[in-house]
């Protein structure tokens, strides 16, 4: 059996939807927790998406007002389209 690639911080942000629904492959979640073992940097942005869940997780469709709905819509739609213009997670290469 081969030993796992290392993650980079840019793969491990694609896959935390993946680890928290508990979706990921062994492999891939072995490689994504030993990456929090030497990666601060990850293990604060892991935390912050827990903290967003918790806190989104309450809110319905319902509770948002239509600009807002309208606002999240163009985000996610654009979101690949425009460079990150918020913080950015960066870890130190090894």
């Amino acid at each position: 059996m081969s030993i796992p690639s290392e993650m980079a911080c840019k793969e491990l942000v694609e896959l935390v939807t993946e680890y928290l629904e508990e979706t990921l492959l062994p492999t891939d979640r072995q490689r994504f927790e030993e990456h929090l073992k030497d990666c601060p940097h990850c293990v604060i942005y892991l935390d912050q998406i827990r903290q967003t869940i918790r806190t989104l997780g309450r809110l319905t469709e319902e509770d948002l007002s239509e600009n807002a709905k309208q606002d999240l819509l163009r985000i996610f739609r654009d979101w690949k389209k425009e460079p990150p213009t918020g913080p950015t997670v960066t870890c130190d290469p090894k």
